[in-house]
């Protein structure tokens, strides 16, 4: 049997919702594109992208404090909460695109509205807050964000939370009604079915093993067929690297210049779910709270309401915890392997810097159960331990890169497209926002890597997502009208009259 390399004009690796997305994009926009897609799994969705394994919040920056920063003049900076905000919005516009067009239906099998909160305790954290919701609450992306500091409205908001609470420090919340959960499993799955009927070629239970550039200036791909345990080799003039964790180790394979000095954090997460249908019905909103002083920005705790597979459920946490796997089905010898001669300057150099990150998930890994439920009763003052189950999270690999701003191995926080000069190929490292940013993402692989075709697409991209382009703060009328008809499009006000 002839092992020649079977041609395509695009591959994907990892069947994500970046993979997705991307393959949906590009379905839309060169239609007679031949895809295949590879997946070391036996179904789409099932690392990062599962709805276990990740939070579950279409992330808008409507209760996460991370990102606002209080300036040293005490003023809060929204530059990043506006951006998180607006990234969003594309990617309502795109599903909303899709289910229009019956490309993919029931968007309440993946996206439901619920409240957004967040929540404080303590007389510096409440002057934060009100600041922050005087800071954003004229802004036009977070029109109808309310703010409390009356324990009785506080109550209405979030019975669970005060009840039993005592009132030896002030609190303070803030509420936004057209905040989302996103089964981001669940999408991943619709958009992948949605491939496979525009005869995309997705192989599961296919594991990448090797990428090179051939003499021709193409990309070869080395596939290992896990059932039948045969090696494949596939070319294309397009490669995109999106598994998740794994998409470190792919790139640097590819030996590119742009994948050089950059190395790879893992940091595991876990969830406490509640399994007391009582408790979880008192709760409806994902309340966000503020980091601990020298925690990092994703050990943000929150006590979230989700649907998963249909049913409501309430999750507390994250905890980090340290594996050396870049992926939950990924291997021990992950992290030692993706240390290079390029980048091991780097990485030890972050190692000395981030001393205080190794202390924080040293304890976090050899915390008790008693400690995390001391944890979650900071949120709900009565919780009991047989009502909770801990639930393993997916795996989040941190980029560590030389920066201008930070120096020689800076932890980076957040997404990023690295991307060979001639966008013959590109991959997507690090963590959230992630999934709920995903199409923002995904455009700036198009731009980066197609710009010899984007003034020919740029049409089709306006009407998949009308405000590219565009920055929204600066066009409210044209926020409104897109945000109201998302809405009603993805279902999100009527279930919201029948939900709260």
């Amino acid at each position: 049997m002839s092992n020649l390399p079977k041609k395509t004009d695009a591959i994907l690796i990892g069947a994500g919702i970046m993979s997705a997305t991307l393959g949906s994009l590009l379905k839309e926009l060169a239609s007679e594109w031949e895809i295949k897609v590879f997946e070391k799994l036996e179904n789409a969705g099932e690392e990062s992208s599962n709805e276990w394994n990740n939070a579950g919040t279409g992330h808008s920056a409507l209760c996460e404090l991370n990102y606002t920063s209080e300036k040293s003049d005490g003023s809060i900076d929204i530059k990043k909460a506006i951006k998180i905000n607006e990234q969003f919005q594309l990617s309502r516009q795109f599903w909303s695109y899709l289910v229009d067009r019956n490309l993919i239906r029931n968007p309440q099998d993946f996206i439901m509205p619920i409240p957004h909160m967040s929540f404080v305790q303590g007389e510096e954290n409440v002057s934060f807050l009100k600041k922050r919701f005087d800071a954003l609450s004229n802004n036009p992306l977070f029109q109808g964000m309310q703010f409390s500091d009356d324990p009785e409205k506080l109550k209405e908001w979030m019975p669970l939370i005060m009840e039993g609470r005592t009132w030896n420090e002030p609190i303070a919340a803030t509420r936004i009604d057209s905040g989302t959960d996103v089964n981001f499993g669940a999408l991943t799955r619709m958009l992948f079915d949605h491939l496979k009927s525009k005869n995309v070629e997705i192989n599961y239970n296919h594991n990448v093993k090797d990428i090179k550039r051939t003499s021709d200036g193409l990309w070869e791909v080395k596939v290992h067929d896990i059932n039948s345990g045969k090696i494949e080799y596939h070319t294309a003039k397009f490669v995109f690297i999106g598994g998740g964790g794994g998409s470190l180790p792919l790139l640097q394979k590819t030996g590119i210049p742009e994948s050089k000095h950059i190395g790879g954090f893992p940091v595991s997460g876990l969830f406490m779910v509640c399994n007391n249908p009582d408790v979880v019905a008192q709760h409806h909103a994902k309340v966000y709270g503020k980091a601990k002083v020298g925690a990092p920005p994703m050990s943000v705790p929150h006590l979230d309401t989700r649907y998963i597979n249909n049913k409501k459920t309430l999750l507390f946490g994250p905890f980090a915890g340290f594996s050396p796997k870049f992926l939950k089905t990924g291997s021990n010898l992950d992290l030692i392997g993706s240390v290079k001669p390029n980048n091991v300057l780097t990485m030890l150099a972050a190692g000395i810097k981030e001393m205080a990150l190794t202390k924080y998930l040293i304890q976090q890994v050899l915390l008790s159960n008693e400690k995390r439920m001391e944890e979650l009763r900071e949120f709900i003052p009565n919780a009991k331990s047989k009502d909770w189950d801990l639930v393993v999270a997916g795996q989040r690999v941190q980029v560590i890169k030389d920066t201008d701003a930070g120096g020689k191995g800076t932890l980076q926080f957040g997404t990023e497209v690295v991307s060979a000069a001639d966008g013959s190929i590109a991959a997507l490292l690090g963590a959230s926002p992630g999934a709920s940013t995903a199409v923002h993402v995904m455009l700036e692989v198009l731009e980066k890597c197609f710009p010899q075709h984007m003034q020919e697409w740029k049409p089709k991209i306006k009407e998949m997502i009308p405000s590219y382009g565009l920055s929204l703060v600066e066009n409210p009328d044209i926020f409104q009208e897109i945000h109201t008809s998302t809405a009603q499009t993805l279902g999100l006000i009527k279930k919201e009259l029948v939900y709260s």
